[in-house]
């Protein structure tokens, strides 16, 4: 593990712990935002016991808004696990309740684009600055946040001691939250029915809006707070300083932040060590725009963030192998996990589309 020396330790931040609620530190399965994280709970799952059931398993808990999955497991993890799973979640027929077969396209590969280092806090200061001027409509009780989006994913899939790596295939992903996270709805071709399933539980989900306007807009007391709650459930051999630009991006993608946290969230990434600007990179649905990102040197792969050009609108996310790593089946270039934000909007309930009638 390297911690960053510029970064004070989650013990010194004793002033920090009454500003804001506590956090679960379970960190469930349930409440994920992309297949890679269904994934990354299999491979939890899998290296301590052996599956018989085929369907990917969902469950609907409380969730913390400060860590992605993907930031519990190191890449060695992911590598060895993803072969053993991926024949099981990449697989054809059915899959049991109703659900869409999943795809087994080939793997997804992009150029690598450049960094630039230095320019990285002018651009987040801009991209702070136009995020602040957005103004959206507060959701309410009784309201739900809509997010859709375009997802895909790379993965090793092994069959017959064979390892080959394909990508499951570009599809859509509808969310509804309520404000106070207690009830929700989600529609994925392959990982849930033509219906969807219900995210509603008794246990408030973290980053429901209610949640994240509580939090505080100051980047240095947000930092310390994201650094103690990432600190507290990562993996040892994941970077510190990675898995707190992980957790920025979290909320920045499936999440409705308010303007003035999302500014703020900005600002904090500005503050992370190694957090580069790129020239450019391309969403799950080819936009091409400019990037934040950072980079994973033991996983070998580079966390993007993806924002148009000329607005510096956040558009989605990527991660690209940047780096061979040993061991594993990806080569640099390939793009393991991709995302386009296609709407966002207030609705009035669970299921209804913005401008559809019915």
């Amino acid at each position: 593990m390297k911690a960053s020396p510029s970064q004070p330790h989650p013990a010194e931040w004793t002033e920090t712990q009454d500003l804001l609620p506590s956090v679960a530190r379970d960190l469930p399965a349930g409440r994920h935002r992309f297949h890679k994280e269904q994934m990354m709970t299999q491979i939890h799952q899998d290296l301590r016991t052996t599956r018989t059931d085929s369907r990917p398993a969902v469950a609907l808990r409380h969730r913390n808004p400060f860590l992605r999955r993907a930031v519990l497991l190191p890449a060695a993890a992911f590598g060895l696990a993803g072969a053993v799973v991926a024949g099981v979640a990449l697989s054809g027929g059915d899959g049991g309740g109703g659900k869409t077969a999943l795809a087994t396209g080939p793997a997804l590969t992009t150029r690598v684009g450049a960094v630039d280092a230095e320019g990285a806090p002018k651009m987040l200061d801009r991209i702070s600055l136009a995020a602040a001027d957005v103004s959206e409509p507060t959701p309410h009780a009784g309201q739900f946040v809509y997010i859709a989006s375009k997802v895909d994913s790379t993965y090793p899939r092994t069959i017959d001691d064979k390892t080959t790596v394909v990508s499951r295939g570009l599809h859509s992903r509808q969310v509804w939250n309520s404000p106070d996270g207690k009830q929700g709805w989600l529609i994925e071709p392959g990982e849930t029915s033509d219906k969807g399933m219900t995210l509603s539980s008794d246990t408030p989900l973290d980053s429901a809006y209610d949640a994240l306007a509580e939090l505080p807009t100051d980047p240095a007391l947000l930092l310390r707070r994201i650094y103690r709650d990432s600190d507290a459930v990562r993996d040892h051999e994941v970077p510190r300083d990675q898995a707190a630009f992980v957790a920025i991006g979290d909320l920045l993608s499936e999440s409705y932040p308010p303007a003035g946290l999302a500014a703020a969230l900005y600002k904090a990434a500005a503050r992370i060590p190694g957090v580069v600007a790129v020239d450019d990179a391309v969403d799950a649905v080819g936009r091409h725009g400019v990037a934040i990102a950072r980079q994973d040197d033991t996983a070998g792969e580079r966390t993007e963030w993806i924002f148009d050009k000329k607005t510096l609108k956040f558009l989605g996310e990527r991660n690209v192998v940047v780096k061979k790593v040993a061991g594993s089946p990806f080569k640099v270039g390939t793009v393991t996990f991709t995302s386009a934000i296609t709407q966002r909007a207030v609705v009035d309930a669970a299921k209804q589309v913005p401008g559809r009638v019915g």
